[in-house]
């Protein structure tokens, strides 16, 4: 059975901002890591961090699905052995835009990466909502 980490989060800011956080690669690069993302369904991209124990630092990635202003997915595979699809979800709310993040694929032997994505995951949209505080 595959598991999933799901982080919800309610943001004061429009869709559209947060939109562009999750879009522009020199936004992502500020709260997730160096890229050459394009939002474009096909787009083969890489993600590129400092290397860590058992991690080289790159996620390869193919962007699945685009919607604007309401859904981007993507693949996110961080080895040979570990692939998965990252689903980001806007939803606009009176207040601004209420914001779900979906890693799914997780397999029972995907254990320590399970955890690290849950662990990544808390850090990387605390970083989103600083950047996304600082665009007008």
């Amino acid at each position: 059975m595959n598991r999933s980490v799901i982080i919800e989060r309610e943001f004061k800011h429009r869709p559209e901002k947060v939109w562009r956080a999750l879009t522009q690669g020199a936004l992502i690069e500020d709260w997730l890591m160096k890229n050459d993302f394009r939002p474009v369904e096909g787009h083969r991209f890489r993600f590129r961090a400092e290397p860590m124990p058992q991690w080289d630092g790159i996620v390869e990635g193919e962007v699945l699905t685009v919607e604007p202003l309401k859904r981007l997915s993507y693949r996110w595979d961080a080895s040979e052995n570990l692939r998965t699809v990252v689903t980001w979800t806007l939803t606009e709310t009176p207040a601004g835009t209420h914001l779900r993040m979906e890693q799914s694929g997780f397999r029972p032997e995907d254990e320590f990466n399970y955890r690290g994505a849950g662990y990544g995951w808390q850090k990387f949209i605390a970083a989103l909502d600083d950047v996304l505080g600082r665009l007008e």
